[in-house]
């Protein structure tokens, strides 16, 4: 009953703060009944989905709420980072290439929204509803009632993506710098979405460096636990594998909770970028790692605020955009469409 209860409140604060927010940003017009009527079992097909490619990938979850994230900083939440293109496409920027992954779920979860309810549900949508369902179905963590409505976008931006997207090693100006860029608040909403680092794993080339030349001169980094380096130093041999695999949270790895909190404040964040949540000396997010640590409720009530705040960042909404068939393409008659445009503005 009291998981039932916390459960309860959690939708209900989520749709208390989505009516806010749609009120602070009327252009937006997202409600989480958008699909009430034209595709009304939109989130049990997409959780049908989830489920049965997390029996052969257990790290799917961590996966599609990333890609969620590195869409939404990109252009807006307009599922941009998932259009295939050899010239302008945001999956071969450095911070995605070899890296972002779960475009075939996506695919997958597509496939079977246009079976029961074709041209209807945007790609937008689907990364924003798998990423919930990621959290709470998934991994335990909360669940919320999710703002819907998002159109999908005709172009991608690798150059923005190389520019906009927080990087593994950043400090901690850089990383508010990131978030300033797209209305995201620089303590509480930092702080709060890198807690989805409480599941999922990461490459040994995304901290390697901090196990042996931190600093250019085959140093180690001075925040990471001397204990934990050693644990990594044999996950990550130097000059081995640099694509092998290691947990996000070394304490519960593939649950949403609080530990990703604690592990910072006994320096066990993997990533430089987290461990510089609690490191950076005089940082207001100290405080907030702390609070979090000892308030997983405080936790998962931020982060669904902050989760609904950034899939809120400049959605495609009304007449703006397409539906697209294909998430990885625009579709044809866009192309057409535009295409003509061109041809009579150069007549």
């Amino acid at each position: 009953m009291p998981e039932k209860m916390a459960c309860f409140q959690y939708i209900v604060a989520a749709l208390c703060f989505a009516v806010l927010l749609e009120g602070s940003l009327s252009k937006a017009q997202l409600t989480p009944t958008f699909y009430d009527e034209t595709c009304p079992n939109v989130t049990a097909i997409i959780r049908k989905v989830l489920v049965n490619a997390s029996f052969s990938d257990p790290r799917i979850g961590a996966s599609l709420i990333r890609l969620h994230f590195h869409d939404c900083f990109v252009q807006g939440c307009d599922a941009s980072i998932l259009l295939d293109d050899p010239v302008n496409g945001e999956k071969e920027a450095i911070p995605n290439n070899n890296s972002a992954r779960g475009y075939e779920v996506i695919d997958a979860m597509k496939a079977a929204l246009e079976s029961a309810c074709p041209n209807t549900v945007s790609c937008a949508d689907i990364l924003t509803i798998a990423s919930e369902q990621s959290v709470s179905t998934l991994a335990g963590g909360p669940s919320w009632a999710v703002p819907l409505g998002r159109r999908d976008g005709f172009t991608a931006n690798r150059t923005l993506a190389n520019s906009n997207l927080p990087g593994f090693n950043n400090t901690l100006d850089r990383l508010k710098d990131r978030f300033s860029n797209v209305g995201l608040n620089t303590s509480i909403d930092l702080v709060a979405l890198s807690g989805a680092h409480t599941f999922g794993r990461a490459q040994c080339l995304t901290f390697t460096s901090r196990l042996y030349n931190f600093t250019g001169v085959g140093d180690t980094d001075p925040t990471l636990n001397t204990t934990y380096l050693e644990e990594l130093r044999q996950i990550c041999p130097q000059g081995g594998n640099s694509s092998v695999l290691t947990n996000l949270d070394p304490t519960t790895p593939d649950g949403f909770d609080n530990n990703y909190f604690t592990n910072l404040q006994v320096n066990r964040g993997l990533l430089r970028s987290d461990q510089n949540l609690f490191s950076t000396e005089g940082a207001d997010t100290i405080e907030i790692v702390n609070r979090f640590s000892s308030n997983q409720t405080a936790f998962f009530e931020s982060f669904v605020e902050s989760m609904i705040r950034m899939g809120n960042i400049s959605p495609l909404t009304g007449t703006e955009g397409e539906i697209r068939s294909n998430c990885r393409a625009v579709n044809s008659a866009t192309i057409r469409s535009n295409s003509d445009t061109a041809l009579v503005s150069s007549i």
